[in-house]
């Protein structure tokens, strides 16, 4: 009986043996899918829907661009676990207030190369369509925030009135400003006015002065300093309050510690610096959200001061309820 019972385990063994050798290549490695998952985020703020929308994210030799020592830019990146190139992420923000659908920034389109461009591939992943969007808003004119206003040359969002400060458009659509300016910066010009273009003609593109409610619960806010017009945009819904900063901030790696060092991109770097303290202080001070197109993905979050300069706490994933 023994032996019976050995050959029996022994022949049960030996065909699970077969089994398994026949079904190894089921289990064989499966081939890298090198995308990662749609790059949007959703909060309610009260009323409102919020949805962070990622444009993608560029590699910036930070470390030659912010206006203190490289080494020591190195070495504060080197705490949060970050080099240089620094990869940046290219936020723009979809606010649902109910009746209007209102998107501030627009990421960079085919300006800045393959890793960016992703905004509407992203909006449609949300669950919206670009011919819905009613209203934009735009904090500044660089091609990394109007970039994704048109594609070929026609308006990607076909629908929607383009509004922006004055002063900025003033500046940035002005052809004697243009060719006023260095050579270095003409294609700046350029960019702005070619995705533009299409709103412009339109009678879609609509200016404002100062601080001003644009729809019931979005207000624009006076940001100047990183450009001549730089705004910012107050979301306020049943008491809760989220601040769009826009270019504020680039490398919160090394301007939250150290919020008086500016960056190359700034017009008037000065008035940049104190526009960061004034905007970050009041958050702090308020507790309130903020949104920024160059914090981590899906750069909102908390501000907290922490010694002379401020800590930033990043919103907690949340189920829509």
């Amino acid at each position: 009986m023994t032996s019976k019972f050995n050959k029996h385990v022994l022949a049960s063994l030996v065909a699970a043996a077969a089994v398994a050798c026949a079904a190894g290549p089921a289990f064989a490695a499966a081939p890298m899918a090198k995308t990662p998952a749609p790059g949007y985020f959703r909060v309610m703020l009260g009323a409102f829907e919020v949805t962070p929308l990622s444009d993608g994210t560029v590699d910036l030799p930070v470390d030659q661009l912010l206006h203190q020592k490289p080494e020591q830019t190195r070495a504060e990146l080197a705490k949060s676990f970050q080099k240089v190139p620094l990869e940046t992420s290219d936020n723009a923000y979809l606010v649902n207030t109910g009746s209007k659908l209102v998107l501030i920034d627009t990421g960079a389109g085919a300006l800045f190369g393959p890793t960016l461009g992703k905004l509407v591939a992203n909006l449609k992943a949300a669950g919206y369509q670009p011919e819905q969007v009613d209203e934009i808003y735009i904090t500044h004119f660089h091609g990394d925030h109007v970039g994704g206003l048109a594609s070929n040359g026609q308006a990607v969002f076909p629908n929607a009135i383009v509004r922006a400060a004055k002063h900025e458009a003033d500046f940035w659509l002005s052809e004697e400003v243009m060719n006023k300016a260095p050579a270095d910066k003409k294609g700046y010009f350029q960019a702005a006015q070619g995705v533009l273009a299409p709103y412009v003609k339109a009678g879609k593109l609509q200016t404002f002065d100062g601080d001003v409610e644009l729809v019931p619960g979005v207000r624009a806010n006076t940001g100047h300093g990183h450009t001549p017009g730089h705004t910012t945009y107050t979301v306020e819904s049943q008491g809760q309050k989220l601040v769009l900063i826009g270019d504020l901030i680039h490398v919160a790696g090394v301007q939250m510690a150290h919020p008086e060092v500016t960056i190359g991109f700034d017009s008037d770097e000065k008035t940049a610096a104190a526009e960061r303290k004034k905007t970050f202080d009041a958050a702090a001070k308020g507790g309130y959200l903020i949104g920024g197109a160059h914090l981590q993905f899906p750069g909102m979050g908390h501000l907290r001061t922490e010694g002379k300069g401020y800590r930033y706490v990043p919103v907690n994933f949340t189920q829509m309820r």
